[in-house]
């Protein structure tokens, strides 16, 4: 494990940056040609400045050359183009990559690179924090700060873009092809912001990620879901790990307003399913709790006629984790049933676990460095 610590930047309120400069990065294009034209500028300016942002990864308007220098100057007075600050920085002997990302306010969250043999994905944050309290996850364990906008969304990719220096690379030759919104916090219950970064990330004339190449990943909040269906039509997946309402209930707590039966509607409806865009059920294996060939077969039944595949994921611990993960015994006798099923039901391989970055794991450090010294000050 490899760990680089930066100095955070100076702390201002989210919307805002120094000299109280708006940013321009997450604007969409229209509201980008709208700041445009109240400088009094034409509507083409606007998508000058996108392709800069999201071609060339600009990170100052000093380096946009087509575009005028008292014009640049105009800009910089009133905005930036700013990302989120780099805090921590660690790398996994297995090659995933950690960054701990500082906003403007002085929140924290992280986000994750994974590095395959056929594709690279970054696994994206929707909040600070959680509300949802799932019991095997670690985020889980940390209260929700607040949602993130959808500069500070996409700001997570362009940070990722630069470490991996890909700007301007071919579509074909990147290392970050997939990008996967299962980091801290629940999409869904931040929807509008996590749709318009999503939008900005398929923009044909930008990051130009294909929707079938991003995946949203849900604990079950069925009307979004059929929102999200309809807007943005990416790919979905719904973190199940149960087969009945009464354990769903105590693991995933969102279950007691969306139950099984309403969430698993919502699926059916959702546009575009076939066996080529199936929905992933993410399952984490928890052992003696819903890991047993019985759970297996009532896990075919619940998902029947659903286009789907099923994610294993063994259980990764955390500091007082109330759960084991099941043996790989289990997991195998787990999956063969799902198999013989006629479903994919891949085990998930843990990636990033010695930098505490593998799914479930994810939670910010400043979060707890902040309450040891909120105990300090307490104490004192």
């Amino acid at each position: 494990m490899t760990e680089t610590a930066v100095t955070p930047k100076i702390e201002l309120p989210p919307t805002l940056l120094a000299g109280g400069r708006a940013n321009l990065i997450g604007l969409s294009r229209s509201e980008l040609a709208e700041e445009i034209v109240k400088l009094g500028e034409k509507p083409f300016r606007a998508r000058q400045l996108w392709q800069w942002l999201y071609v060339r990864g600009a990170t100052s308007f000093d380096t946009m050359t087509d575009i005028a220098k008292p014009l640049r100057a105009r800009l910089a007075e009133r905005f930036a183009v700013a990302r989120p600050a780099i805090t921590r920085h660690q790398q996994s002997i297995d090659g995933t990559e950690k960054w701990l990302l500082r906003f403007t306010d002085g929140q924290e969250a992280e986000c994750v690179f994974i590095p395959e043999e056929d594709r690279g994905t970054l696994c994206v944050s929707a909040q600070v924090g959680c509300t949802l309290s799932c019991t095997f996850c670690h985020t889980g364990t940390q209260r929700l700060v607040r949602n993130l906008e959808a500069g500070e969304i996409v700001g997570q990719i362009l940070v990722a873009r630069d470490a991996l220096g890909e700007w301007a690379t071919p579509e074909g030759n990147r290392r970050l092809t997939n990008i996967v919104m299962m980091g801290m916090g629940e999409p869904l219950f931040n929807y509008e912001n996590v749709a318009q970064a999503l939008k900005i990330v398929m923009d044909p004339e930008g990051i130009a990620v294909s929707r079938r190449k991003i995946t949203l990943s849900t604990a079950g909040v069925a009307p979004r879901i059929r929102q999200c269906g309809a807007e943005l039509r990416v790919m979905l997946a719904v973190s199940l790990h149960a087969v009945n309402d009464e354990l769903r209930n105590r693991i995933v707590p969102l279950n007691r307003k969306y139950p099984l039966a309403e969430l698993l509607a919502a699926c059916r409806e959702y546009p575009g399913l076939s066996n080529a865009r199936r929905i992933t059920f993410e399952y984490v294996m928890l052992k003696d709790v819903n890991d047993s060939p019985m759970d297996a077969r009532a896990l075919v039944k619940l998902i029947q006629g659903i286009p789907a595949k099923i994610n294993l994921i063994p259980f990764n611990p955390w500091p007082g984790a109330p759960y084991e993960c099941s043996s790989p015994e289990a997991i195998a006798a787990f999956a063969a049933v799902l198999m013989k099923a006629g479903y994919i039901a891949p085990v998930r391989e843990p990636r990033g676990r010695d930098i505490m970055a593998a799914c479930g794991q994810l939670k910010s450090a400043s979060e707890r460095e902040r309450k040891s010294r909120r105990d300090a000050v307490a104490v004192a």
